[in-house]
């Protein structure tokens, strides 16, 4: 059982976009492509991103490694009354698809728990069509918004307790290849909202996340505790209410030919 199959059932309860930005996002890839591309979703987690394509009756692939999260995809979809999503468990590393069959590959929101970004990027452009595009996104916050600083004094206390750093966020090594490699690459603001943050939502969703799940329980337990304290002391109550503007960013880069 994969670490997401576990967090894959509260994985959206503190991670869902705001109504309305999966289906811009939808609407910002499909812009530059011609009609009726075939895609592809590496990642495709739980429908966050995937769902608004399933429900307009795209020719779209969702490939997840995780069992659990795609059940909650299947899940997402049925409740919505939109069909079934073809979906996939598979390696991203080792795709069970041919040559040149997709028109647009989609890498969202999935650096965090990348490994082998080499061979999943290769992959990538092994089933991407001559012509084809790769896109990659996230969720851009302000730089000192809560959820930064928040972050950054986990990290601390975690190093303290003897945890090493996460260094498997790759998306900036993934940029500088797909960026060196392709013909073309535009950055495009596919939705931007204001965002209520609190210190509490914060230390709730990082306590069901993938990676600090596998952290053992004691361990865990004082991370939290101490983010807690410090939180009190910093922002006055770990229920204040800061508003943030967050926007949702994509990466586009086409490629001229097809992997060799």
């Amino acid at each position: 059982m994969s670490a997401f199959d576990v967090v894959a059932p509260r994985f959206d309860s503190f991670r869902a976009l705001p109504a309305g930005v999966p289906e811009a996002i939808r609407a910002a890839i499909l812009k530059p492509v011609g009609p009726s591309p075939r895609l592809l979703d590496l990642g495709a987690g739980s429908g966050r991103i995937g769902a608004p394509f399933v429900a307009a009756g795209d020719n779209y692939v969702g490939i997840d490694s995780s069992s659990g999260m795609l059940r909650e995809f299947a899940a997402r979809t049925a409740a919505h009354g939109v069909g079934s999503p073809r979906l996939v468990q598979a390696d991203g590393q080792q795709l069970p698809l041919r040559d040149a069959a997709f028109d647009v590959a989609m890498l969202i929101q999935i650096f965090g728990g990348l490994r082998g970004w080499r061979r999943v990027v290769g992959e990538a452009r092994r089933v991407l069509r001559p012509g084809g595009m790769i896109v990659i996104g996230r969720t851009a916050m302000p730089a000192a918004g809560i959820d930064a600083r928040m972050k950054q004094r986990l990290a601390a206390i975690l190093s303290a307790l003897g945890v090493p750093g996460d260094r498997e966020n790759t998306r900036e090594d993934v940029e500088d290849w797909l960026r060196s490699n392709a013909k073309s690459h535009q950055q495009v603001t596919a939705a931007a909202w204001t965002a209520s943050r609190t210190p509490r939502a914060f230390i709730e969703r990082h306590r069901g996340g993938r990676l600090f799940s596998a952290l053992p329980a004691p361990v865990r337990d004082r991370a939290m505790n101490e983010l807690g304290d410090w939180s009190n002391g910093e922002f006055g109550s770990l229920d204040a209410r800061f508003s943030e503007s967050h926007a949702f960013e994509l990466q586009v880069f086409q490629f001229q030919h097809g992997k060799h």
